[in-house]
């Protein structure tokens, strides 16, 4: 079987179009650039290589289609070892189209790489590259084309195999993370090898072959998390008309509270862009709007008027000479340069 390098080089022997294998290995690049890089993925110059990578892809998506280069009747060991990286292309692109940012186009997003993961998936399934589960709702299509919705299962039936499913998906998502792990650090000792040049088919294969085992579980954890992406992405359309429904409270503007309109005034020429208000103007605003409770401000006890009242008369008497007021606070003064403060005061003592 003829590599897909050559297919192309016999097919576009005229036409100066790039090689399958260069648009490959450059989003391959891209993806792995953007995997290590540590700018927000919403930065413009991110943005750029992501669009860059998928433009790359999906050419070598198109070219691929056209080339036929796998076939579901062919058993894994027919395919080249330099073909192997081109099971990958769907998965690479799926990849990337997850990395592009925009609201409104997020759920189409989401769905598309959805799809390229199953192609992908589906892909390692016809060649029995490695052993999973795929989706449920895709085993549940497969069962309806293959004519099993013809036995129909009870209610109990049902909840028992979903039960038997979900503990399956569960244990098979714990030996993926092992897997994961070993893979992962092969993939690094195998790394250094490749990119050190002069390697065997042996060794090429078999860093291929575990590339794809690992996007394999990666496929399978993306899926997940777009499905639960889905239904929240579905419902924001409702949430955000009930948001919109709802009235908003006005935001309250800031002034300055004053005690009486000519400290309004020296505020107000200090502070020009807030309003003032004294007291009584809030007091009053209120009062209108029936902010206020029933009995008003609280006034001043009989207690405190009539100590006010005593302290004003003494004031008055002073300021008028009056001779008995002025011996009693000469009196007053006398008494305290001999006596200490709280001198007589027997209160509260035990």
């Amino acid at each position: 079987m003829a590599s897909a390098e050559e297919s192309v080089h016999t097919a576009d022997a005229e036409a100066p179009t790039p090689k399958l294998a260069d648009l490959l290995d450059s989003g391959w690049k891209l993806y792995e650039e953007l995997e290590k890089s540590s700018e927000p993925t919403n930065s413009e110059s991110v943005q750029i290589k992501v669009k860059r990578g998928i433009k790359q892809l999906e050419e070598a998506t198109r070219m691929l289609s056209q080339l036929e280069l796998f076939s579901p009747n062919e058993e894994l060991d027919e395919i080249s070892t330099v073909d192997l990286k081109f099971l990958l292309l769907p998965a690479l692109l799926a990849a990337l189209v997850m990395k592009q940012v925009g609201v409104a186009q997020r759920l189409e997003r989401v769905q598309t790489a959805r799809v390229h993961f199953l192609n992908f998936l589906r892909l390692c399934k016809d060649y029995n590259i490695s052993s999973f589960h795929m989706p449920r709702d895709v085993q549940a299509t497969e069962e309806m084309s293959s004519g099993a919705e013809n036995d129909t299962p009870s209610p109990t039936h049902q909840v028992q195999t979903d039960l038997i499913t979900m503990a399956t998906q569960r244990q098979a998502k714990i030996e993926r993370y092992k897997q994961q792990k070993q893979m992962e650090q092969k993939l690094a000792e195998l790394r250094v090898l490749v990119d050190g040049g002069s390697v065997d088919d042996e060794v090429m294969r078999e860093f291929y072959l575990l590339q794809v085992r690992r996007w394999i579980t990666l496929a399978l954890e993306e899926i997940e998390s777009i499905d639960q992406e889905v239904q929240i992405l579905k419902r924001m359309p409702a949430l955000n008309e009930t948001s919109v429904q709802k009235p908003r409270r006005a935001p309250m503007k800031p002034f300055i509270l004053t005690k009486d309109a000519m400290q309004a005034k020296v505020f107000g020429a200090g502070y020009p862009s807030l309003p003032t208000m004294t007291v009584d103007d809030w007091y009053e605003q209120h009062r209108m709007r029936g902010c206020l409770p029933d009995q008003g401000i609280p006034q001043r006890t009989v207690d405190v008027d009539a100590e006010d009242r005593e302290k004003e008369e003494k004031e008055r008497k002073e300021e008028e000479d009056d001779e008995e007021a002025l011996q009693k606070a000469r009196d007053w003064d006398n008494w305290k340069d001999t006596h200490r403060r709280g001198y007589g005061n027997r209160q509260n003592m035990g």
